[in-house]
């Protein structure tokens, strides 16, 4: 368990990197010359017709609809294999974290509603601030080395999986579109397939995918959103049921997943989403209230959220800190969990549908091509929303490193010096 772990950490540390080189890489070509090419592949129109069935969406649609399902697949495997026998496996271990998490998700998301409240289509944005991006959180670890106790790291892995988890819940419950009785009929249908593939002890991968993706067109077309099938298919993969070389199909199909899923789908998905054009943002951009709602729940309500929860399950005793771990550390990891990104752009996408936005100077207004082809313009508080995620996680990733990294100095200091220290204040 413990050699998976560092696998875990080592590959979603860099894939942090990539996420960040890819966002970069696409803002700079979104404010170059090159911006047509940005924009004409993101509206690629990608089209699978048999029969009558025909599923049409452009390109940016399919990567998050279709790749992001891949990578909610392999969320729901991890958060499968860490509730049945890793770190959220006894009453104990999930206790802790997921108060943490839950702290984390509630006060970021009321900071939200508050600088938004009063109006209807901000309000769509209120869970944007209440996420947290794993890849990245263990990359500014990784800084850190050995300075950071593994009680640490293990209890961010854990805040983060059950903040995943959350984050599944929300978009579940308040992201969903009409409803399509027939479609979620067979999506019903398609679950219930899988539930007896896993009560028959079937170990066939291409049994359970075959089926999955039956499900994943189903919930496309049912109204929810479609990555939540990827959610869904990974709880039926076995864990208990091992081949010859004592692996089951979950343990296969994480370890063969995690590099394509952090190397491939995230860092596309980043390039496809934070190609923010700067044509007509200027400072008061910044704070609009929707991105200055989602910088300050990033970055302040995280801090708030899971220092306060965590000081509060300690206090009442349903939770004690891991071993070499103390508050100046788990305020560090508050603050560096501030960074939101990957899941929070997610969100983002889904309340306020984001597409390829241009900026019109003839008339100081960004448009937006519409379903009928048509230019129309856009509030600009949907097109910022996207500074707010990445000025606040930027924010709390150097931040939350340069708090960890003192304390790490300060634990590290022989008693004398720590006490000469203290006298000196």
């Amino acid at each position: 368990m413990i050699r998976y772990i560092r696998e875990f950490m080592r590959l979603e540390s860099a894939s942090g990197i990539l996420l960040l080189a890819a966002a970069v890489l696409a803002m700079v070509i979104r404010n170059s010359p090159l911006d047509f090419v940005y924009t004409g592949l993101l509206n690629i129109p990608v089209e699978i017709r048999i029969g009558a069935l025909q599923i049409a969406k452009p390109l940016l649609l399919w990567v998050n609809d279709g790749l992001m399902a891949v990578f909610f697949f392999l969320i729901g495997l991890e958060i499968k294999r860490e509730v049945l026998e890793g770190e959220l496996s006894s009453r104990e271990k999930l206790m802790l974290p997921a108060i943490a998490a839950a702290g984390g998700m509630l006060v970021p998301a009321l900071i939200y509603v508050a600088c938004n409240w009063g109006d209807a289509v901000a309000m769509r944005g209120w869970a944007i601030p209440a996420a947290t991006d794993i890849a990245f959180s263990l990359a500014v670890l990784t800084l850190l080395g050995n300075r950071v106790p593994t009680g640490l790291k293990l209890f961010l892995l854990a805040l983060a999986i059950v903040d995943d988890l959350g984050a599944i819940v929300v978009i579940a419950l308040f992201y969903t579109a009409d409803l399509s009785v027939g479609m979620l009929g067979m999506a019903s249908a398609a679950i219930v397939v899988l539930l007896f593939l896993n009560r028959q002890g079937v170990t066939s991968i291409p049994a359970y995918l075959l089926v999955g993706v039956v499900l994943w067109i189903s919930v496309l077309k049912s109204g929810v959103h479609a990555t939540l099938a990827g959610v869904v298919l990974a709880f039926f993969i076995p864990l208990r049921a091992k081949d010859e070389a004592g692996h089951s199909p979950l343990e296969r199909l994480e370890h063969d997943l995690h590099p394509t899923v952090a190397f491939g789908i995230l860092p596309m998905f980043a390039f496809c989403n934070t190609g923010i054009s700067f044509e007509g943002i200027s400072l008061s951009s910044f704070l609009e209230p929707v991105p200055i709602g989602i910088a300050l729940g990033l970055f302040i309500g995280k801090q708030i959220g899971i220092t306060g929860a965590t000081w509060l399950a300690v206090r009442v005793g349903l939770g004690k800190l891991p071993d070499n771990v103390d508050w100046l550390q788990i305020y560090g990891i508050s603050i560096v969990c501030g960074i939101g990104f990957t899941m929070s752009l997610f969100i983002g996408s889904l309340a306020f549908e984001q597409v390829p936005v241009t900026f019109d100077p003839a008339i100081g207004k960004h448009m937006v091509e519409s379903a009928e082809g048509v230019a129309v313009t856009l509030n600009t508080r949907v097109v910022d929303e996207r500074l707010g995620i990445i000025f606040g996680s930027l924010l709390s990733a150097i931040v939350g490193y340069l708090v960890l990294r003192f304390a790490a100095s300060r634990k590290s200091l022989p008693p004398s010096s720590e006490s000469a220290a203290t006298s000196a204040h």
